[in-house]
């Protein structure tokens, strides 16, 4: 599948200390150690709606990721896929009453438009399910080889299913007690009533084909890739067990990442699919999650198409803390206009006061489980005092300027 297109991220002289993030399963922050080669894997989107400010925040998020690192001398290999066959996607189609291959291809080109729009680095692999239901087929062979999913006992559809207790270490990652993970399992398209499941928690890998739905050949029987599996042979047969960092929203930790590390793990025979395992927090408006069922979103493509600046979306959403779930308000979106402003009015000057300490501090606070709310103070200091003082550095403001591209993604020009 086709990526957008690259931006160009200017080099900075210098280098920042290294990153340490929060790691949901470790319960903790602590170290990213990557190779010469970095390698992160972050869950796309289901191409059934544009994408809203929840979306965007989490892709910021681990742009922010791969700039560090890219300032820090290591290639990245970055992979993002996006689900293409899945239940939301056939019930807009048929809500809409169009194909559902159209709606998936719409909106995976809107996204893509939003991405580039917001300056956010491309993946190396960008990956729909579509194109790799044949990895799926093979990953769910394993599964069924060594026993780690079973077919269930239903002449009409014979779906397959991962079993819970295939890995040793099952639940590791969210760290979730059973009643927690029986209550998302359910309220997040688990399906633990199914007759002929073996455990309410066991989840669906492979969906025998059912009239009306797309489907593919396989050696268990027709149908189509289930829960979460798509994920695990995506990321396996492109960086390999192992990689760095998978991210995602604090709705994925379980039950998407619990079951994805499981199936990757159950083959593999190692501890973590994942080094690290990262999750940024959800957006909200007027005092409630932005979700499709409140009918509360507020899309980037909407947004732009308003006249609101691209960098001022991105800044609102950076200004707070990736972690935290914060609300979008007309607040934040102006306050976020003030601070282009300042900064690019900044930028703008001859000279300046040498901006080299800011942006050790603008680099420090970044690699420090990427705290933004003091990054962007940090600039804002640097920025009014040129303003009202002046300096004498005629390269400080292009220094300023390349710093707050290079890190935050955000052009002053």
């Amino acid at each position: 599948m086709q990526s957008w297109s690259d931006t160009a991220v200017p080099s900075v002289p210098g280098q920042g200390p290294p990153l340490r993030l929060f790691d949901t399963a470790d319960r903790q922050v602590r170290p990213v150690t990557p190779g010469r080669t970095a390698t992160m894997y972050v869950c796309g989107i289901t191409p059934y709606d544009a994408t809203h400010l929840g979306h965007a925040a989490t892709y910021l998020t681990f742009d922010l990721v791969n700039r560090l690192w890219r300032d820090a001398g290591h290639e990245v290999h970055y992979v993002q896929n996006v689900t293409d066959v899945d239940d939301p996607l056939f019930e807009r189609a048929a809500r809409d009453g169009e194909d559902w291959v159209v709606l998936g291809m719409r909106e995976t080109a809107l996204f893509r438009e939003d991405m580039e729009a917001l300056r956010v680095i491309p993946p190396r692999d960008y990956i729909g399910a579509v194109e790799s239901v044949n990895e799926v087929v093979e990953l769910v062979e394993k599964f069924l080889a060594s026993g780690a999913a079973y077919i269930v006992d239903d002449a009409e559809f014979p779906d397959v299913y991962f079993r819970t207790s295939a890995t040793e270490q099952f639940g590791y990652e969210s760290g979730y007690d059973r009643e927690t993970m029986e209550k998302f399992f359910a309220e997040r398209g688990g399906d633990p009533e199914r007759p002929g499941k073996e455990d309410p928690l066991d989840a669906l890998v492979w969906r025998a084909a059912r009239p009306g739905e797309p489907s593919w050949p396989a050696p268990f029987g027709q149908g189509r890739p289930g829960w979460h599996i798509e994920c695990s042979a995506i990321a396996l047969n492109r960086i390999g067990s192992g990689f760095d960092v998978q991210g995602g929203g604090s709705d994925l930790i379980f039950p998407h990442h619990e079951y994805s590390a499981a199936h990757a793990e159950s083959v593999t025979g190692d501890r973590r699919f994942a080094r690290h395992y990262v999750h940024t927090g959800m957006i909200g408006l007027d005092g409630e999650k932005m979700s499709k069922s409140r009918g509360n979103l507020v899309f980037v493509s909407k947004l732009r198409g308003g006249g609101v600046d691209p960098a001022a979306i991105r800044l609102g959403l950076l200004s707070g803390h990736y972690r935290q779930d914060r609300p979008w308000t007309e607040q934040v979106l102006a306050e976020a206009h003030t601070r282009l402003k300042l900064w690019k009015d900044a930028a703008a000057l001859e000279s300046a006061q040498s901006a080299t300490d800011t942006i050790a501090r603008l680099r420090q606070h970044l690699a420090d489980d990427l705290d933004t709310p003091k990054a962007l103070d940090a600039l804002d200091g640097w920025a009014r005092r040129a303003l009202d003082h002046g300096g004498s550095d005629t390269n400080a403001p292009s220094d300023f300027a390349a710093a707050v591209d290079a890190l935050l993604g955000i052009s002053l020009h």
